[in-house]
């Protein structure tokens, strides 16, 4: 990666640890806070609820701002979000902290993924959109299993802090190094959701609610599932969260190479068809600290291959801010649904039900993807006075 495209990619390394972290230090929140760990788990979906709303409007209040611009307050905001986390001495409280962390995310990941297609020529798209969301595979790898470690030592806090610092490090350094993008012409708010309208858009976003509900209903709960599957616990299950974050690292760059090399669409199957495998059959794979590893790791590939050849077939459908605006919002109902219901899962059926819960979902992704065709795409906007870097 160059220095504009890695510099993205910190920032959503940045806004990607604010999201996941929650995930490895749930039973720390539960126990320091004295809720359940089901009700913990909903820090997780307050913060994809306001995502899920806050992208598409923030695309929209925010569609004449210098995309610069836009980024730097994106990063500032998910800063403050996380000072308020760290310093909250209540449930309450922590959410607050969580709702605005989850506008800065929802302002930075579109704006982000769309500055980075301009750096790059058109038949590089889905590699580009790949850069992006290596930050957020690297938060997998490094930021989650930090604040779990964290979690377990000092306390959950100091994860939320740490996520502040990085924040305010990679705004400072972004204000420096990227180039001016000038905002896309003027719309009106009709123009702006028309490509809601387009049936294959509409048909793209659910493939991602589901895509991102069959995966995070069973991540969210990994912690206790490996204590079910395997009596794992501590620095055991932050060691597999690593393992888990790199295989998200090697995932999303096969994705994007794939989606680039034979198509999004065939992409896709092939992601999904491995995926059903790998997350229906973690119950009996993941029963010992090595098959724990090796299936957290294949299956992570398998998810994260996903996003690239997604975003890349929304871009040849409507080629737009707004459209990746629409799939960040879908991206995150889809992880606010794996909150509510992958706790009614847990707490009804048991957390062994998860894998089974998740597979189903997505053979339903299959058969929506049947449904899609796609056309050539229209350039997008190029940064001002940038060239590829």
């Amino acid at each position: 990666m160059h220095l504009r495209t890695s510099l993205l990619a910190a920032g959503a390394f940045a806004v990607g640890t604010s999201a996941y972290v929650i995930s490895g230090v749930l039973p720390a929140v539960s126990a320091e806070l004295g809720v359940s760990l089901t009700a913990a788990g909903q820090l997780v979906t307050a913060f994809a609820l306001a995502v899920a709303v806050g992208a598409p409007v923030l695309a929209t209040l925010a569609g004449r701002w210098d995309r610069r611009t836009l980024l730097l307050v994106a990063l500032l905001t998910a800063a403050a979000g996380n000072a308020i986390a760290a310093l909250a001495t209540t449930y309450p409280a922590l959410i607050a902290g969580r709702v605005v962390t989850a506008l800065g995310a929802a302002a930075y990941t579109p704006a982000a993924t769309l500055f980075a297609t301009a750096l790059r020529p058109p038949e590089e798209r889905a590699r580009a959109v790949a850069v992006v969301f290596s930050g957020l595979t690297i938060a997998l790898a490094l930021g989650v299993p930090i604040g779990t470690l964290l979690g377990d030592t000092v306390g959950y806090r100091w994860a939320f802090a740490l996520v502040a610092v990085v924040s305010l490090v990679v705004a400072a350094v972004l204000v420096r190094v990227l180039p001016r993008m000038a905002p896309p012409p003027a719309v009106s708010l009709r123009e702006r959701f028309a490509v809601a309208a387009d049936r294959r858009v509409l048909t793209m976003i659910a493939v991602t609610v589901l895509g991102v509900l069959a995966t995070m209903s069973v991540y969210i709960y990994i912690v206790p599932l490996l204590a079910a599957t395997a009596g794992l616990s501590g620095a055991v299950v932050g060691a597999l969260l690593l393992v888990y974050g790199v295989g998200a690292i090697v995932g999303n760059a096969v994705g994007g190479r794939a989606a680039d090399r034979f198509g999004p669409l065939p992409a896709l199957f092939g992601v999904l068809a491995g995926f059903v495998v790998m997350i229906a059959t973690l119950p009996l794979t993941a029963t010992t600290v090595a098959g724990a590893a090796v299936a957290l790791f294949i299956w992570s590939a398998f998810t994260w291959s996903f996003n690239p050849p997604v975003q890349s077939m929304l871009l040849d459908l409507a080629p737009s801010g707004l459209v990746l605006a629409l799939n960040a919002s879908a991206i995150y109902f889809g992880m606010a649904l794996a909150g509510v219901l992958g706790g009614v899962v847990v707490d009804t059926v048991g957390v062994l039900a998860l894998p089974v819960f998740g597979s189903a979902l997505a053979v339903a992704v299959v058969g929506l993807l049947l449904t899609v065709r796609t056309r050539p795409a229209a350039p997008v906007a190029q940064p001002v006075g940038a060239t590829a870097d």
